[in-house]
């Protein structure tokens, strides 16, 4: 038995064609879906706050309508996703609306929460859980500054265990990305907890598809010898001994090669020999990566130890206010002016009382996109600057937002970007990395029927 996953989203805000173009393409047994970045999480804490029925990947209904004749059309086909992000069950009556509409009410919609931690933070931290700051050491009780979310990264059991109930659609909160394809490899074949090899081979391919294209294309050096217009999505063709084979559908743009599954096997993994997942502590050290075919590439070899005793945990707090403006120089040199652009501006907000926590200034065109690789071309005439500023204080940050317009009339000539607007202040949540003991944390699973999901509470 060969089990083919693909994924079809990378992150919120990905192409929303691209799930329908891999369902209509390709034979597929499940569409992974991911959403979820810590960033992400924020901001969906945030929409919840403002209104208590959204919080979760509102892309996914878009998707979702786009494979109605897809779903219809293939019966067996299954759908994983953490679109749940913070309101997985809210996802699920949304979702339910969409199916019970297209006569496909009958089909089972599962739900994984049990991830978001906020309201538990005091008792676990009465309990002994300091919530240290993985990069700082820090504990949680120095930190001030209101936080926003917490949410532990579940894995593939609560997803597992949702599928064999005969969930059809799977919806998640925050759990591992490569959870979302362990979960049906293990319902499909059947495998133990302790089957580690197995286990970390099927991290491995999830962790290759988790960010859609990169694996087939995407930030490949190679890129202009491949076509990213009609670009495919990844597809992992599993075993049932854990080894897997990249691919994409046949037809579409990009490519599947050594370099681009290589290139996403080390994509945002720490220690080779130790990617801890909820699932497995995998090694990738013993990953051999062979190409078959044009477009088809073998992974073997990966080898797992126990999974850690903690979830990793994805915190943010409130951390004040940004706001970036941008105007477009013209000059003879333009990074003088531009600079001398922004110590107008700078000046003009501190003799109104408005000095910021930290203040960025940028010349881009000018290779600071890179800083201190290039130096500005020759011949240089034009640069954007880019100025940022941070500070706890909302209202001197809206402030700066109000100073880039005056520099029309009472600046230098040769500047352009006024009728963009004023830039706008927004809020930033800062990252603190922690774990939490699994013991402490009660994942839930619920299945019903579309039709019961999009029942009124």
């Amino acid at each position: 038995m060969t089990l083919r996953i693909a994924n079809g989203a990378g992150f919120l805000g990905d192409n929303l064609d691209a799930p329908r173009r891999l369902v209509e393409s390709a034979s597929l047994d499940y569409l992974t879906l991911e959403y979820l970045a810590e960033l992400t999480l924020s901001i969906l804490a945030r929409l919840r706050e403002k209104n208590p029925a959204a919080g979760y990947a509102e892309d996914f209904m878009t998707v979702l309508a786009s494979l109605l004749p897809a779903l219809t059309a293939q019966p067996s086909l299954k759908i994983v996703t953490n679109a749940g992000g913070m309101n997985p069950c809210a996802c699920a009556q949304a979702a339910a609306r969409i199916l019970a509409g297209a006569g496909l009410g009958g089909e089972k919609i599962g739900v994984v929460d049990g991830d978001d931690i906020l309201a538990e933070l005091p008792a676990l931290q009465s309990a002994g859980c300091a919530f240290e700051n993985l990069d700082t050491g820090e504990p949680l009780a120095s930190l001030k500054q209101p936080i926003v979310s917490a949410n532990a990264y579940l894995g593939a059991r609560e997803i597992a265990a949702a599928l064999a109930s005969g969930a059809r659609f799977v919806i998640t909160g925050r759990v591992a990305d490569a959870s979302l394809t362990v979960g049906p490899a293990v319902h499909e074949f059947g495998w133990k907890w302790d089957d580690w090899n197995r286990l970390a081979g099927a991290s491995v391919a999830g962790h290759v598809i988790e960010c859609g294209a990169q694996a087939t294309g995407g930030f490949y050096p190679h890129w202009r010898e491949i076509d990213l217009a009609d670009v495919g999505y990844p597809i992992a063709e599993l075993e049932a001994d854990g080894n897997s084979v990249i691919t994409k559908p046949e037809g579409s743009g990009g490519t599947v090669n050594r370099e681009t599954v290589a290139e996403q096997l080390l994509y945002e993994i720490g220690d080779p020999a130790h990617y801890l997942t909820p699932d497995v502590d995998a090694d990738f050290t013993t990953v051999e990566i062979e190409p078959l075919a044009r477009d088809r590439v073998a992974i073997r070899g990966a080898t797992g130890r126990a999974a850690p005793e903690r979830y990793k945990v994805s915190l943010a707090y409130r951390d004040g206010y940004l706001a970036t403006g941008q105007m477009l120089v013209y000059d003879r040199k333009p990074v003088e002016k531009a600079r001398a652009c922004a110590e107008i501006i700078l000046a003009r907000l501190k003799a109104a009382g408005c000095e910021f926590r930290r203040v960025n200034v940028e010349c881009l065109g000018a290779g600071e996109a890179v800083p201190g690789l290039h130096s500005p071309p020759p011949g240089l005439r034009e640069v954007m600057l880019r100025i940022s500023v941070h500070d706890p204080r909302r209202e001197a940050v809206e402030r700066f937002t109000k100073e880039f317009a005056p520099l029309a009339t009472s600046g230098p000539a040769g500047l352009a970007g006024y009728a963009s607007g004023r830039p706008q202040a927004r809020p930033v949540f800062t990252y603190w990395p922690t774990l939490v003991p699994k013991s402490r944390v009660a994942p839930r699973v619920r299945v019903q029927t579309a039709a019961a999901w999009s029942e009124p509470d």
